[in-house]
């Protein structure tokens, strides 16, 4: 049975939470942000893409056609074909859906890991926070390419272990970010009510803080996105990453970017212009999320 002094917590909570509908909140950010409506257009088309690549062509990305090797833009390859005869824009639509699945992946599971341990270093503290901050201090000393790159030298190329690679830098970054918060709100009233009533350690987590961190989860969650799709270009391209037939924008900017820059300047120069209106997108998405959700710039 729940108890008035259990009651008087749970209200407490909710007044000091403050949470808008959200619903309201995007509806707030397309109005105050149109740089992030734009972004957000771009993620949009980017997703529908991905989803509807099967329809949008008739194209088979991984079919190679040597009769139409570096064919020029035309009626029959609006942006040209690559040097295997594949054309360009099925490539770059089917691309999106490798860039969104690796970025997703990435991003949720990295936010996730780093949400539970954020939140779990803070509340505990002691010992369990000395250990864990120092861990995180020495991978986020490590830039993510270069740790990225490290972890796919071990393990070796292929989406799976690029997927691990990209995760492992953003766990310590959101895990940071969102300690930082919860320390402040392990100190508020209510959660020292909520011991003093008995609640567990976990409903006091997952009742309590969790619900207070996920504005600066979420901006951790949208930020994470852009990079993980450069990065995953950026291995790509480098030849450790995502791997041949699969369509992947880093893997076709690496096959036309040197070796066809004067002659079929379009193999790399569409590949280049998907990915970066692609992180474009995102981090003008992200930028807006941030705005809108953190209270300091909101008050401005």
């Amino acid at each position: 049975m729940t108890t008035v002094s259990e009651i008087e917590v749970e209200a407490d909570f909710e007044e000091l939470s403050d949470k808008k509908p959200w619903g309201q909140v995007a509806s707030e950010m397309m109005r105050k942000q149109p740089l992030g409506a734009a972004g957000g257009a771009i993620v949009v088309l980017m997703i529908l893409m991905g989803i509807f690549a099967d329809v949008l062509t008739v194209y088979d990305p991984e079919v190679n056609s040597l009769e139409h090797m570096l064919a020029p833009p035309d009626d029959q390859f609006w942006l040209g074909a690559d040097q295997f005869g594949r054309d360009l824009l099925t490539r770059i639509i089917y691309g999106a859906r490798t860039a969104l699945f690796v970025g997703f992946t990435c991003a949720i599971i990295g936010s996730s890991l780093g949400l539970v341990l954020g939140v779990a270093s803070a509340y505990f503290g002691g010992m369990f926070d000395l250990v864990v901050q120092r861990i995180v201090d020495v991978i986020m000393a490590f830039p993510l390419i270069i740790l990225a790159l490290a972890v796919v030298a071990t393990l070796g190329p292929g989406t799976q272990n690029v997927i691990i690679a990209i995760t492992i830098p953003f766990v310590p970054q959101c895990a940071r970010v969102v300690r930082s918060n919860a320390l402040a709100i392990r100190e508020i009233p209510y959660v020292d009510a909520a011991r003093a009533l008995g609640f567990s350690n976990m409903r006091i987590i997952m009742r309590h803080m969790v619900p207070n961190v996920m504005a600066p989860f979420l901006i951790m969650l949208t930020s994470f996105l852009g990079q993980a799709i450069l990065l995953e270009a950026s291995l790509s391209y480098l030849g450790m990453g995502v791997q041949e037939p699969t369509p992947a924008w880093g893997l076709m900017l690496q096959g036309g970017a040197e070796e066809f820059a004067e002659s079929a300047p379009w193999v790399a120069i569409w590949p280049g212009v998907a990915i970066s209106l692609a992180v474009f997108g995102f981090n003008l998405f992200g930028d807006s999320v941030r705005d809108t959700l953190d209270p300091k710039l909101r008050s401005r």
